[in-house]
């Protein structure tokens, strides 16, 4: 008979399961953004340079948030 650690297994697939979830997260958090940035400025191209480092810095804490998780 064989002896198997499921504490060590479950734990491990606990873990995969955060950093999924962390990473879908962070991936639908970003998606939402670049929508809303996109939308904002097809209403006003003129802002574009306006909302464009805003969006980029929203992105790089999103991303950062998911890096963290990790």
């Amino acid at each position: 008979s064989v002896a198997v650690d499921s504490g060590k297994g479950l734990g491990l697939v606990a873990a995969a399961l955060a950093i999924g979830i962390a990473t879908l997260g962070g991936t639908i958090a970003q998606g939402k953004t670049v929508t809303a940035n996109l939308e904002a400025i097809g209403r006003n191209p003129g802002a574009s340079g306006n909302l464009f480092v805003p969006m980029l810095l929203g992105l790089a804490f999103i991303e950062s948030l998911v890096v963290i998780a990790f």
